[in-house]
């Protein structure tokens, strides 16, 4: 239990942080931009203050869910994606030590349990749950796994390749987006969602971002992934994912820029659906300035093609 809170403590000292520590930092710009939008005045509303560790976002049955990561309760909550106030919570018995992100299969949610600020773990899971009702969660079984290329796991705060927070469901595998502090990139792993034994995931293709990925959607054929760099912009990239290979880098790609961190808050949990890009942002604070826990929409006519 002692490591556990030690494990905890950090890593919720880490998320207050790491954004200030890369607003001191150099980074190099992108040539690649596909342009910008403002993402600030696609407000829908602030989160309540319970959610201001908010760490990703999905859709079920036309319900969105929302939670906290690690160092918090273990709680879902569902939202209402009009104007971000909890409609209900519902409490699990399952351990949240550093939950990341949330996918579904259209019938189950899978609730990730592998952030790794530090590189040091190796209980890394992702918990496949039913919603039963708003507020009572079955879990039905967990899936645990470990990064085939990873041999070394003493402590690289934020200086390692083998940290996540992003992952979707498709054609009935899950597939993890790596977050890669040291390369400043993403890599693509394949996660079977019905094995009980511990999975080896070996890396399919990877992409040099030049920002740190945080959560990621698929939708219509499109990958979607977003994130921050050393200066604390945020940015939206989008695969159009058309030849159904299983492999989403080799696609044509748009990059938008959305803002900053200090207006917009540290950018956690994207989904996307029929009728736009909702996007979620934790609070973001320094000495001289809060940005709240915010809900964010973009009707996919807003997006340049």
């Amino acid at each position: 239990m002692g490591f556990l809170f030690l494990y905890q403590f950090q890593t919720a000292f880490l998320k207050k942080t790491l954004l200030f520590i890369f607003l001191l930092a150099y980074c190099h710009s992108f040539a690649q931009e596909k342009g910008r939008i403002r993402l600030k005045k696609y407000l829908t509303g602030h989160l309540s203050d319970t959610l201001k560790e908010t760490s990703g976002l999905c859709f079920l049955k036309q319900k969105l869910y929302t939670f906290n990561d690690g160092g918090n309760l273990n709680n879902l909550y569902q939202v209402n994606p009009e104007t971000g106030k909890i409609n209900s919570i519902a409490k699990t018995e399952l351990p949240n030590i550093d939950w990341e992100a949330i996918t579904t299969d259209s019938t189950y949610l899978y609730l990730a349990d592998f952030g790794n600020n530090l590189g040091t773990r190796k209980d890394l899971s992702i918990y496949k749950i039913k919603t039963e009702s708003d507020t009572i969660i079955k879990p039905i079984s967990k899936i645990t796994f470990e990064y085939e290329e990873q041999k070394d796991f003493s402590p690289k705060n934020i200086r390692h390749n083998f940290d996540a927070e992003a992952l979707i469901y498709l054609n009935g595998n899950l597939h993890l987006f790596s977050k890669e502090w040291k390369n400043k990139a993403t890599s693509h792993y394949v996660i079977n969602p019905n094995l009980s034994e511990r999975q080896k995931l070996v890396k399919r293709e990877s992409f040099k971002t030049k920002f740190v990925v945080t959560d990621a959607s698929y939708f219509n054929q499109k990958l979607y992934l977003i994130g921050y760099n050393r200066k604390g912009n945020c940015f939206l990239l989008i695969f159009n994912t058309k030849d159904n290979s299983g492999m989403f880098f080799n696609n044509p790609y748009q990059k938008y820029r959305l803002g900053s961190s200090l207006s917009i808050g540290q950018l956690e949990g994207i989904t996307v659906n029929e009728e736009g890009i909702y996007i979620s942002g934790e609070e973001f604070s320094l000495p001289i300035i809060k940005t709240k826990p915010s809900l964010y929409f973009i009707p996919h006519n807003q997006l340049k093609e």
